[in-house]
């Protein structure tokens, strides 16, 4: 590696090591995760698998895919905004998987390993651990897009799927990335500057990319919070946890940007893992998904397409009209009041009649 790229790239990591030593700064002021309690059922390369309660007896069971970037506890940031809790709390038996760093003997992690051979890995466990054959698969961003090739390359072991602002169709419905992705440099160069991508390279590409969001709204937010104690506090845990990146497996990042965002592959019907083409047609799990109309970064037709053109006979699809006290509004569907006190009710009925409709 040339002197300049070393340079840069230490650069970045130093980014990411300061970020975090500011997020471990604002945990000891109060603000960070409030988890619940669970167990480690399995540990493989670049993943741990959680298991939240085994609630024996139940026919109702979850598995949580969130986006491998940031931390996973976005799903469970508090017990006023866990989706992981309101699940226990309808009774379902609840996994989720934490994507852990990639090491450097990892790098070869692409759409293939996170997107089948990883959840195959989890799958297996639950069922070693007495969890059923088929789960209801809850999804999050780029999570969302592995769970939902997940679904199409493994029907029978999915009962049903819920992208939570997740892009499928790209090209032209690929929003404020679409740009960045089209005229910035090649994913294969950035690699070789970096090999693993630093977490601080992807938050400075998401504000070049939508300065509004990821920068502007966040402070409208942060002074629109300042009336509620309840508010401001989660506005705070998000804070912190956008502190948190991870990096990114090269090939992860080389396919996303290529297949995905520039060749639409999987709304095209050509996605190509493990030599069986999926796209759309492949769906046939029920399916929801939640958008924000308002989103620039995931817009509703990159969300909206692919739903429609899914061969699913059972779907739905719910706006998400936005909160105070969310910091990023693309996380807002996971962890806003009023997200919880009128999308996720509606969320874990449709997902409890599809637990005893599809079981």
């Amino acid at each position: 590696m040339q002197p300049m790229s070393s340079g840069i790239r230490w650069w970045f990591e130093s980014m990411d090591r300061a970020r975090r030593t500011r997020g471990a700064v604002m945990e000891r002021m109060g603000y960070g995760p409030v988890e619940t309690p669970y167990e480690t059922v399995m540990t493989a390369p670049g993943l741990r698998l959680r298991r939240y309660s085994a609630n024996p007896g139940s026919g109702k069971a979850a598995f949580i895919v969130p986006a491998p970037i940031k931390r996973h506890y976005i799903w469970d940031l508090d017990p006023e905004c866990s989706v992981v809790l309101r699940l226990l709390d309808e009774g379902f038996q609840v996994w989720l998987v934490e994507w852990t760093e990639p090491g450097e003997e990892d790098t070869h992690f692409g759409l293939e390993h996170y997107a089948l051979r990883a959840l195959d890995q989890c799958m297996d466990a639950i069922r070693t651990e007495g969890g059923p054959a088929k789960l209801i698969l809850l999804s999050h961003s780029l999570g969302g897009v592995f769970a939902t090739i997940y679904a199409a390359l493994r029907p029978e072991r999915v009962s049903g799927l819920v992208q939570v602002e997740s892009p499928l169709h790209f090209a032209r419905g690929s929003g404020s990335f679409g740009p960045l992705v089209a005229f910035g440099p090649q994913p294969e160069k950035v690699t070789r500057l970096f090999g693993r991508i630093p977490g601080s390279v992807l938050n400075l590409a998401s504000m070049v990319a939508s300065p509004s969001t990821f920068g502007s709204e966040r402070i409208a937010d942060m002074f629109a919070s300042m009336g509620s104690t309840r508010h401001m506090r989660s506005h705070l845990l998000v804070e912190r946890w956008t502190l948190d990146e991870a990096p990114m497996a090269p090939a992860l990042f080389e396919e996303v940007v290529d297949r995905l965002y520039l060749r639409d592959a999987f709304m095209r019907g050509e996605l190509d893992i493990a030599g069986q083409r999926i796209g759309p047609q492949n769906i046939v799990s029920p399916l929801l998904a939640i958008y924000d109309p308002r989103s620039t970064i995931i817009p509703p037709s990159s969300i909206i397409a692919f739903h429609d053109a899914a061969a699913s006979p059972v779907k739905r699809l719910i706006a998400y009209q936005g909160d105070t006290g969310v910091a990023l509004a693309h996380v807002g569907a996971l962890v806003g009041s009023s997200a919880h006190a009128e999308i996720w009710p509606e969320v874990l009925a449709w997902t409890d009649g599809i637990a005893r409709d599809w079981h």
